[in-house]
């Protein structure tokens, strides 16, 4: 592999913007960041032409793309949402589950083992770091779009063969449920990040979570426990929420879909002073209606989940009263988030980038530009639009996937 070196542009470092700096990448990583005015002879170089260089976008919370849902548990379906999302910056993805049967999920779970075993072996397209095991195990009031008939609480004889396929690396679950800490225990022995989402729970019951090894939750807003729903649970005294917990709790992270519909402005404000750059992670949420026309669509398994309705902006419920997860990438929550809030571009882009790599441990490869860390690059424009995609070095082609 020759040497790439791009010149020409402002590379986002996680703390800074570097003007007018090369980046020497070699055999798939970043070898060198300087400002030599002179380049190497005989490499390969890109003109960014006054654009900015951005590290690749991680997303640890995706459903699917194009037409596939990750739960539709086939090679194909994986391979159709990952291109879809790499499209649109995210190199690398955790993969993530819905509601569904035992069997839907491992067929998942074997159909991602595929892909990352073929981009491994030297397959074109996104790393896929890991799958975010998310349903089944949430909260009967707090499903949101997915199936109800598909959720269900944690037992090990089900978890643990997730867990023992090696491929798990963020597990989710409602706190109140009954074996929800004998589920956080198994999944710190797995060494996953462990969350907390479509969960009803109160701050005592976040509190024994905390314990038990939860430091995430998911959706900051959606789906979650507010004082008032816990006034309905549990009468008065009025109760302290997921959200307080998550506020007060320097230890905690959770994440926003900045897409413009779930939250306002003043709501991705808020989640950004309040958790900071290092503890607010940018996610999709995104269903399989992502690059798809407005209409009908399954969320979840293609034969039996539930359906939603794409309006070419956001997902909702069937019954069109509640949000149903986005369907755009994350170069859009990066723009949005930008524009929405006082976060610098640096701040943006982390939350996008080295933030959900730290949470999920594997920021020692790739979440930022750094000698030594994969060269999974973005050409982003003024506008912070998505111009290219480098992936290990490589650019991303996926008409040739």
């Amino acid at each position: 592999m020759r040497e790439l070196v791009f010149t020409g542009g402002t590379v986002i470092l996680p703390d800074r913007l570097c003007a007018e700096s090369n980046v020497v990448c070699r055999d798939g990583l970043v070898a060198a960041i300087s400002k030599k005015k002179t380049l190497p002879r005989g490499v390969q170089v890109v003109d960014l032409g006054g654009a900015f260089l951005s590290p690749g976008f991680i997303d640890i919370h995706v459903h699917g793309g194009q037409g596939a849902d990750f739960m539709d548990g086939s090679l194909a379906a994986v391979r159709t949402a990952c291109m879809a999302h790499a499209r649109h910056g995210t190199t690398t993805l955790f993969p993530t589950t819905t509601t569904g049967s035992p069997e839907q999920i491992a067929a998942m779970l074997a159909a991602c083992a595929e892909f990352q075993s073929q981009i491994r072996s030297g397959g074109q397209g996104p790393n896929l770091a890991g799958v975010h095991l998310y349903g089944p195990y949430f909260a009967e009031d707090k499903v949101g779009c997915h199936s109800v008939s598909g959720r269900r609480d944690p037992r090990p004889d089900e978890y643990s063969s997730y867990f023992a396929s090696g491929i798990v690396r963020i597990a989710t679950c409602a706190a109140e449920l009954a074996g929800a800490k004998e589920f956080y225990r198994a999944a710190r022995r797995a060494r996953c990040l462990i969350t907390g989402g479509h969960s009803n729970a109160s701050w005592t019951e976040m509190q024994s979570a905390f314990k038990a090894g939860l430091r995430h939750v998911d959706h900051f807003w959606c789906a979650m426990s507010s004082v008032p729903s816990l006034r309905t649970r549990f009468g008065v005294p009025m109760q302290a929420s997921m959200a307080e917990f998550v506020l007060m709790n320097d230890a905690m992270s959770t994440e926003v879909i900045a897409d413009g519909c779930h939250l306002s402005a003043e709501l991705l404000e808020f989640a950004y002073r309040m958790k900071g750059a290092e503890r607010l992670c940018l996610v999709t949420d995104c269903n399989r209606a992502l690059d798809m026309p407005p209409g009908k669509y399954r969320f979840g398994n293609e034969r039996d989940g539930s359906w939603l309705l794409s309006d070419g902006q956001v997902g909702w419920s069937a019954d069109g009263k509640s949000l149903a997860s986005s369907i755009v990438g994350m170069d859009h929550m990066v723009r949005q988030m930008k524009r929405s809030t006082s976060a610098t571009l640096p701040e943006v882009v982390r939350m996008a980038s080295l933030t959900p790599a730290q949470r999920s441990g594997i920021a020692d490869h790739v979440g930022s530009i750094e000698v030594g860390k994969q060269a999974d690059l973005l050409v982003l424009s003024k506008q912070l639009k998505v111009k290219k995609v480098f992936v290990r070095g490589e650019p991303f082609e996926p008409d040739e996937s």
